[in-house]
């Protein structure tokens, strides 16, 4: 439990990624690439200010979920990432203005609740490698 900082810094960063995509592609308007040379398209989406900010923050994120997976089991970190959806839908409600109805908040609320059930079930490999003897780890290599 002691990299769950890092873990949401992950989710947080995620959502803020998704965040900044949405308001570049929302400033470009509608794509088309009716009479344009699709790189030369493409090259002014990645380059448009939003989405580039969005890019370079999913390589952060990116970038600290490797030092999580370093650190934690992938069955343990990888769970929380759905709480990027969670960040996404209710931060797109109020800088957005985008529906958040019943369906929406159950599933949110399923999110959370399997969130936190699986924070509950266990911890990162590190904490299990410390609970690892000299004997056991012996044991080990001769079963190898």
């Amino acid at each position: 439990m002691k990299y769950i900082v890092f873990i949401l810094f992950t989710v947080m960063t995620n959502a803020a990624a998704q965040l900044m995509l949405k308001q570049g592609m929302m400033s470009l308007g509608p794509i088309s690439f009716e009479g344009a040379n699709p790189l030369i398209k493409l090259l002014q989406i990645v380059f448009s200010p939003w989405v580039f900010l969005g890019l370079c923050t999913f390589v952060i994120s990116m970038a600290s979920h490797l030092y999580v997976l370093s650190k934690v089991e992938l069955s343990f970190a990888y769970p929380f990432l759905s709480l990027a959806y969670v960040a996404v839908a209710i931060f797109a409600y109020f800088v957005f203005r985008e529906d958040l109805n019943g369906w929406r908040i159950a599933g949110i609320a399923l999110i959370c609740v399997g969130t936190v059930l699986i924070a509950q079930s266990g911890r990162g490999h590190e904490d299990q490698s410390a609970s690892i003897t000299p004997d056991k780890l012996q044991a080990n290599e001769i079963v190898r």
